[in-house]
């Protein structure tokens, strides 16, 4: 066994999985890599640094699961429910803590609840599931019930210790934390594909970071803006005083670049490779052209991630210039 830190308390990732059961599904109704992403899977590194089981950047010192993300809180606000990964019986709930955004002044005291509002389900033969971070209110069994795969236990919220708005998902065999993506602790730096000894009934690729949203507004906009889902343009008039073209996005390495382009009735309005310069969960860039009369038609966006010059991912959209 390999020991993971959690906090003062030593973890380890079990390996084998015994039976590999319970056999899960995603925790959320949604559509990985189109209505949700994966931000966040099990911390690997033993040390005070942190590393997913690919080697990869997507988690943080001491991540004790999986975090099956929604691209903004305008996503989260038309309500997403969260579901049983497998069959068994409710153990604990919590449904009373607000949901709020950590990080700010104002923001609540979750120190000791830092899951927020959640479910336990005990799965038998030692299996456990976890659920964090639900909407207060929207939990929907009770303890001591019997629940079947995917029976809707509540709906994503920002209870506990979050900055956007997600279901954390933690797995446990007698206590100890398994990774449902590498419950056999096998590291394979840069082996990105769906595993045979995952513990999915249906593979899951994995995903390196991808682009959350594109889009084209008459300004730079304020991020707070772009994570609500609210800069969701789609006609813009002739006379703005510009054109804007963003990209929001997860999973930044150093030296990765984002290239934006907007194409308008008369060509190219507008391209730009932005380098990144370090490790970001969640990240936005935006560039543009200033102008007082844009040619009326359809203009398209595009906002692209490369890696080492590869594309790791791409979103297009467009919008109408109105008069």
């Amino acid at each position: 066994m390999r020991p993971i830190l959690i906090g003062t308390l030593f973890l380890s990732l079990a390996g084998p999985a015994l039976a590999r059961d319970p056999v899960l599904n995603p925790p959320i109704d949604c559509t990985l890599g189109e209505t949700c992403y994966i931000q966040n899977y099990v911390d690997t590194d033993p040390s005070s640094g942190a590393a997913d089981f690919t080697c990869g950047s997507l988690t943080y010192d001491g991540h004790k699961g999986t975090d099956f993300g929604l691209p903004s809180l305008a996503a989260m606000k038309d309500g997403v429910d969260v579901r049983a990964a497998a069959p068994g019986t409710v153990r604990a709930i919590r449904n009373d803590m607000i949901d709020h955004i950590q990080g700010g002044t104002d923001a609540p005291d979750v120190s000791g609840r830092e899951c927020g509002n959640g479910v336990v389900i005990d799965h038998g033969d030692g299996w456990t599931t976890q659920y964090c971070h639900m909407a207060q209110g929207s939990i929907s069994v009770t303890k001591g019930q019997r629940v079947s795969k995917e029976t809707t236990l509540g709906q994503v919220g920002l209870s506990g210790k979050t900055q956007f708005p997600h279901v954390h998902l933690s797995v446990r065999h007698n206590g100890e934390i398994i990774d449902p993506f590498n419950p056999n602790a096998r590291i394979a730096c840069g082996d990105t594909g769906a595993r045979d000894d995952a513990l999915w009934q249906t593979p899951i690729t994995y995903q390196a970071g991808g682009i959350l949203s594109v889009g084209v507004w008459d300004a730079v906009p304020d991020y707070a803006a772009i994570k609500a889902g609210t800069v969701d343009a789609t006609t813009l008039p002739t006379t703005s005083p510009a054109l804007v073209v963003f990209g929001y996005a997860f999973g930044a390495r150093t030296a990765d670049v984002m290239r934006l382009s907007l194409t308008g009735p008369d060509g190219n309005v507008v391209t730009k490779d932005l380098d990144l310069a370090k490790n970001q969960a969640l990240f936005f860039r935006a560039t543009g052209k200033r102008g007082s009369q844009w040619p009326v038609g359809t203009y398209d966006a595009e906002a692209i991630l490369l890696r080492d010059g590869v594309i790791v991912d791409s979103m297009a959209r467009t919008i109408e210039v109105v008069n």
